[in-house]
């Protein structure tokens, strides 16, 4: 008993260690770029010591990817949960409107994202690792249209759920792009809303049922 009880302790105590290098990283990581942070600044500025770095993480690729993780299922909750609303008769111009509301743009996150992108950019490995977590993302929103099939019909230019899901991360990637630049978030949510109603519907804002132009 007592022995399961330490070990409920050290695993508490190891979540945090891990949620406040996380934490630390990501500040770090903001404030001055991601390919110019050492691992000796994420665990001074988490207060810990190298070993519980590495008690955690091989490395700060694999601390980013915990990032990376993190940010990709809260998008992919957002989009899901402004998607699942509607139940099976999904309104799409209703949702877009759901989506853009919530969806997070947060400008440190995309300053630490874009470094990080430019460093995979260079090492195959990690490129492929992060093609790999950028999927994931698309997989989940393909799934919810994907459940939508039959209710509500996508653009025949999409090809279908899953062409629909790469129009809506490319669309995400290009306004959250020039939202680096100009620091404008209300305008990054109201760009989002027009690219993303002028995919997924006619361009009208209002959804399509399946089998309209039949």
């Amino acid at each position: 008993m007592a022995a399961r009880a330490t070990t409920g302790r050290v695993t508490r105590r190891r979540a945090r260690t891990r949620a406040n290098l996380l934490d630390a990283a990501f500040r770090v990581f903001a404030a001055k770029g991601f390919g110019r942070v050492s691992i000796e600044e994420v665990c001074e500025a988490a207060g810990y010591s190298r070993g519980a770095f590495y008690s955690n993480f091989d490395s700060l690729d694999e601390l980013f990817f915990a990032l990376y993780r993190e940010r990709a299922e809260l998008i992919a909750e957002q989009v899901s949960g402004a998607l699942a609303v509607d139940g099976p008769d999904l309104d799409v111009a209703a949702a877009v409107d759901r989506v853009t509301e919530v969806l997070l743009l947060d400008r440190d996150w995309l300053l630490v994202k874009t470094d990080f992108l430019v460093h995979a950019a260079r090492d195959p490995a990690v490129a492929r690792a992060l093609l790999d977590h950028r999927a994931r993302l698309r997989r989940a929103i393909a799934d919810r249209l994907g459940r939508a099939h039959g209710h509500t019909a996508l653009p025949a230019v999409l090809g279908d759920a899953e062409g629909a899901a790469h129009a809506v991360v490319a669309a995400y990637d290009g306004v959250t792009t020039q939202l680096l630049l100009d620091r404008d978030v209300a305008r990054a949510r109201g760009r989002l809303k027009q690219l993303l109603t002028a995919l997924l519907t006619d361009g009208s804002g209002t959804s399509g049922r399946a089998g309209r132009n039949a």
